[in-house]
Formats: structure tokens, sequence, C-alpha cells
């Protein structure tokens, strides 16, 4: 059975092929992850997952989502994460996480709270930076332009950020370049109208995120693999980042050191796109990239059924699948596909009576 056959990336072997997707929480101190943390993925990692991704953990803290957001970019938070990384591996899961730069789309209020753009007299900060001056959508702030300064300041806090994950017990690490933030917005022309050597030109447009990916691999060691997550297409009708581009990106990262691309779509466009959201809608393009450009991929996006994320991996659409919100629904959602596939998998000891 496939999806639970053991995959290896470098020196790294996953009991299966099913990870849990990072989701922001939205429930961290000044950055630190909390209990909820440590319950949340750890109870993933038991429920027998083969990889544990936890959330989008911002580099710089001006890289928030929102003040509630996890941050990985002082040694504070190393000491926060550690235990957790050192859980997932006790529960015989790989613990990875995802960095991250909200860009344009930071400071604002938490999504239960309505998830609008935060003053800093409210618990924001300003200024938000992005490729260029444009904002996110109407009643967005607008962003600040980053200069070389800036550029530099962000490309050294993802290769901090990679050196703290090390530290703190992870073993993967994933760079988050996806759904409209920061290294997604330097991709598309939608949000990159820049005219120097980080705009116009997909090479010109994909160079922040080959020297995010060259500076991590500085820090981070030869044997343990480094995913990417994208936005395959931005859904647009003319003009966006798209499938295409996303080959050759993924043709351009794999020589400098991406040994997985983790294949999602979206959030450039607030609501002018039209995606057909339905079961499995994003593996086609995680199955072109893999065929095309010769590298892993993940899919991700209305994975539900088991015979769904079996077929995937079995027929070569991708070499693992990533489950976010049915995860959510079903932290044990792997011992249950087991069953339901009649495929032979260990539950924890501790659990055994119940199997």
């Amino acid at each position: 059975m496939k999806l639970f056959e053991s995959f290896r990336l470098r020196e790294v072997e996953l009991r299966n092929r099913i990870a849990v997707s990072p989701m922001c929480q939205y429930s961290a101190q000044d950055g630190a992850p909390t209990n909820w943390h440590l319950v949340h993925l750890g109870s993933r990692a038991i429920g027998g997952a083969g990889l544990v991704i936890a959330e989008a953990s911002a580099v710089l803290p001006e890289g928030r989502i929102s003040p509630a957001d996890a941050g990985i970019w002082n040694d504070r938070h190393v000491e926060a994460w550690a235990p957790i990384a050192r859980f997932i591996a006790e529960a015989g899961a790989v613990p990875a996480i995802q960095l991250a730069h909200a860009g344009r789309k930071a400071s604002t209020d938490l999504p239960w709270q309505g998830g609008k753009p935060l003053a800093p007299q409210d618990g924001g900060w300003s200024p938000i930076v992005g490729p260029s001056a444009l904002a996110f959508e109407e009643g967005s702030a607008t962003p600040q332009a980053l200069d070389a300064a800036g550029i530099r300041t962000v490309v050294a806090g993802f290769r901090a950020a990679a050196a703290r994950a090390l530290a703190a017990g992870f073993r993967m690490v994933e760079i988050h370049a996806a759904h409209g933030y920061l290294l997604h917005a330097f991709l598309s022309p939608l949000s990159n109208q820049r005219t120097d050597e980080y705009g116009g030109s997909l090479d010109n447009r994909t160079r922040l995120l080959r020297e995010v990916v060259a500076a991590i691999r500085e820090v981070w060691p030869e044997r343990l693999p480094l995913l990417l997550r994208i936005s395959a297409t931005d859904w647009a009708e003319s003009g966006g980042w798209d499938i295409e581009q996303s080959v050759e990106l993924a043709r351009q990262v794999k020589p400098l050191g991406v040994d997985l691309v983790d294949v999602s779509s979206g959030g450039t466009l607030p609501t002018a796109a039209r995606i057909p959201v339905g079961p499995g809608f994003q593996v086609p393009f995680a199955a072109r990239i893999r065929r095309e450009a010769g590298i892993a991929t993940a899919a991700v996006g209305g994975i539900v059924d088991p015979a769904q994320a079996q077929q995937i991996v079995h027929n070569g659409e991708a070499d693992m699948v990533l489950l976010a919100r049915q995860m959510l629904r079903d932290p044990y959602w792997p011992y249950h596909a087991a069953k339901a596939l009649r495929a032979e998998v260990a539950a924890p000891k501790q659990y055994g009576r119940a199997w």
C-alpha cells in the first residue's frame, strides 16, 4: 500500500506518505508557541502522520500575519519550540516547521475577529512591506517597497530562522512562498512591479526566493531536507503567476538544495480569482511539476478520502499528501485510512487495546 510505505528525503525517513499541513493556530504569545501547539501538533503525531509541519512561523516580528502568529526570530522561540519538536519525534513522526514572512498581508486581526488590518494603536505595526507599494485589497495598508537593505534583512531573517529551527530539533524546514505572502508576492507580476533586479523577468522575480534558499542551505545541514511551498497559480485570467512559471521555478531551486515542492495555489488576488475548489483540485499541478521538473512533490487541497490519497501517490501524481482541514476534523485520520485501505500499521502501544 503505497500511502503507507516509507519515504526518504536525504537522510530523513518518513514512516508513511501522509503529512500534516502547516496551519496557523493564531495562539502564540509574542511569537512563542504555547501548550496549545504542543497538544495540537503532538496529537497528530500520535495520530499516525509521517510528517508534522508546524505552522507558518515568522522569521521577523514584522513578518507575522497577526499579533498571535508563531515566530522563530529569537532564541526564546527556540526554547519554546524544542519540547514540541521533541515530542513529535518521540511519537514517531518527523518534526518540521514552515518559515514565513507575511509581507503586505501582515498586521491583521485574528480570523475569528474579522481579520481586518490592524493599526499600531490597535496592536498592529507599521510599516508592512512588499515588493511594490501595492495594497493587497481595498482597505488594506499600502506596503513599503523593500529597498536593498530591507531585502538583505529578509534573507538574513530566513537564514537565522533556519539555524534556530535546527537548534530546536526540527528535521525539515519548509519555505513559505505561497498564498500571497512576501516571497510569493515577489514571484507574481500582479504584486511585483519593480524595475530593478528583483522585478520584471522571471529570473528577476525568482531572485529573492533563490537567495533565501541559498542562505538557508548555508546553515541547514546537507543531510536534512529542505521543502518549498508554492502557489502553482494565482488563478488570474491573465498576467499572473502560473503553472508554467512554477515548473521553471522548481527547476531553478532543485540544484540549490530544495528537495520537495509542496504545491498549493492562490492567495495573490483577494476576490477576483475564480478557484474551482473540489476534491484534489490542486493535484494536477503537483503532478506536472513532479513530471516536468524532476523533483519530489506533495499534493495538498481537498484531500479527504483514503482511496483518493492512495491513488495520488500510487499513480505518481505526488510523492506525499498533505492534509489540513481533514486533520483538524480527525487527528487520527492515518489510522482510519489504514483501516479503510486494509493496510497494516502499528498504533501507539498505549492505544493498543483499541485496535
